[in-house]
């Protein structure tokens, strides 16, 4: 799968005139990795976000993968995840959200095999 990118570059936020990146992306890594926990920590020059998956009944999880952020690309992903967020509620109406603890067994029932 190829993507163009338009680069911000200039202080007022319009797109930069024929600055386009190809972006390769291999079919292991489009496959993703399926995470419901995130943590989020940071220095003074990077972010570090943490994705995990944590499963019920199993008191132990492993970081599935870690992104390195600069805090300007964290600035950055985060506007435009609130972009697409807004998108998507303007189309689909408004994401609910619970209470952000999130209990080990993911209050159900264990399971048995």
């Amino acid at each position: 799968m190829d993507v163009n990118f338009m680069d911000l570059k200039n202080n007022n936020n319009e797109p930069e005139e024929n600055n386009e990146l190809s972006i390769e992306l291999s079919e292991e890594i489009a496959e993703g990795i399926y995470s419901n926990l995130a943590i989020i920590t940071h220095s003074n020059t990077e972010f570090v976000l943490d994705f995990i998956r944590i499963m019920p009944g199993v008191p132990k999880a492993k970081v599935k993968s870690r992104i390195v952020l600069t805090p300007e690309h964290a600035k950055r992903l985060l506007g435009a995840l609130q972009d697409n967020i807004n998108r998507f509620e303007a189309a689909n109406g408004a994401i609910k959200t619970n209470d952000p603890a999130l209990p080990m067994n993911f209050g159900g029932p264990a399971g048995e095999a």
